[in-house]
């Protein structure tokens, strides 16, 4: 009786921590592509090349260099795998993730 009460509060939580793993993981990942391709763009150099590479092709690029810094903005959508997502993440299992890089123009 007692397992029947508690195995789904256990495996709500053991799916949460499945998917903020992972979207902490793509987070990551995506700041780290954003701040390589702002010093892609402050060389003069496209940056879609490096952000493929790094983060994968189904991300967005904005990417700008002005006032002498080069700021680029990456989003790319993340989906959830585990049914946690219907609750965290809205009724259609995504949210979107942003990244911002900025460095000096050369």
């Amino acid at each position: 009786m007692e397992m029947a009460l508690v195995l789904p509060l256990l495996l709500l939580v053991v799916f949460a921590i499945i998917d903020f793993g992972r979207m902490l993981n793509t987070q990551i990942t995506l700041t780290e592509a954003a701040r390589d391709a702002a010093r892609s763009v402050s060389l003069g150099v496209d940056p879609a090349e490096r952000v493929t590479r790094i983060a994968g092709p189904d991300v967005a690029i904005e990417a700008e260099c002005v006032n002498g810094a080069a700021e680029v903005r990456l989003t790319q959508d993340f989906v959830f795998v585990t049914p946690v997502g219907l609750l965290g993440g809205g009724f259609d299992g995504e949210v979107e993730l942003t990244a911002r890089g900025l460095t000096p123009c050369q």
